[in-house]
């Protein structure tokens, strides 16, 4: 996905694709609409084939789970759909976008580790910024509110746990995560388009 606007650039498709009679906006709005067809159809048909294969076995079907599943993953699917496109409007070279996007996605990656946020536990970290660090990555969101819809208590998670628990409800966290992620991603998807309207396209 990172490579939607850059790898255009690269190819020389975007001054192709310009010389039509679109503008900017439907250009930039269109890919992200067919970049996010593209991402989220294959999530959403395995979800599909899973209920089917549930069904035909006998298994009786949590829709409940399986809807808050499917708003999960289109929140998350939306975030680093928007990240992305925030990344290739004001990156010129595939490379470079590609090395961005990998060290975000490592960074991100970082904070759902749970060792990681027990040693800066041991470290004396203030706990409420380890657990607001926590909370601003949509992984992290979106994997503790995935754990949440089969073991309610997290009793695999330890200590952030209890906390989230403490904080907010089951249901207003699940909201959060489906709310949050999307909001991150429209806003970044928002920023991308405003960079790729001002600069140099090509």
């Amino acid at each position: 996905t990172v490579r939607s606007i850059s790898g255009d650039r690269d190819n020389h498709i975007l001054e192709y694709m310009l010389s039509f009679p679109i503008s900017l906006r439907q250009y930039y709005w269109g890919k992200i609409i067919g970049r996010f067809i593209t991402v989220y159809l294959p999530v959403i048909f395995a979800m599909i084939l899973a209920v089917i294969y549930g069904a035909i076995k006998g298994a009786s079907i949590p829709w409940s789970i399986f809807f808050l599943y499917t708003g999960l993953l289109f929140s998350l699917s939306s975030a680093f759909l928007g990240i992305a496109f925030f990344i290739s409007s004001f990156v010129k070279s595939s490379e470079v976008a590609l090395g961005i996007a990998f060290f975000i996605w490592i960074f991100l990656l970082a904070f759902i580790d749970i060792a990681l946020i027990s040693l800066m536990m041991q470290q004396r970290f203030n706990e409420e910024l380890i657990i607001f660090l926590a909370m601003i990555n949509p992984m992290e969101l979106f994997r503790v509110a995935a754990i949440s819809l089969f073991d309610p208590e997290l009793t695999v998670m330890g200590p952030v746990a209890f906390y989230i628990l403490d904080l907010m409800s089951q249901s207003v966290f699940i909201l959060l995560s489906i709310g949050y992620p999307l909001v991150v991603g429209l806003a970044f998807a928002y920023a991308g388009f405003k960079i790729f309207e001002k600069k140099d396209l090509v």
